[in-house]
């Protein structure tokens, strides 16, 4: 008789031991300078987090004012073609010259030897 294999299947399912408690979640606060920050410092702090708090909300009146589609504003309609031949032939594979691969290769020292 063989204990061990007796012992593998009573055996429960392995239990890690590592527990995690779950999905982290900070609480939220305003943002503020450090306690310890010597009062210039304080004073930029605000100053700074004034300047980015009128930019956000700039830059959102702005976004709201834009293009209706993404697709538009990056230039109308983009064609996707099946196969590589019926893009036109500047988009085709083209095949290397030696002195190409010798570039790509030695990472451009080549071109000046």
């Amino acid at each position: 008789m063989h204990p061990s294999l007796r012992l593998c299947a009573s055996a429960a399912p392995r239990q890690p031991l590592i527990h995690f408690v779950g999905k982290r979640q900070w609480k939220s606060e305003r943002a503020h300078p450090h306690p310890l920050a010597t009062p210039d410092l304080k004073s930029v702090f605000t100053d700074s987090l004034r300047k980015l708090q009128a930019s956000t909300s700039e830059s959102s009146v702005v976004g709201a004012q834009g293009s209706a589609s993404p697709q538009q504003a990056k230039g109308g309609n983009a064609q996707v073609y099946q196969n590589f031949w019926e893009a036109p032939e500047r988009y085709w594979k083209r095949d290397l010259n030696e002195w190409e691969v010798e570039l790509v290769s030695t990472g451009g020292a080549s071109r000046f030897a």
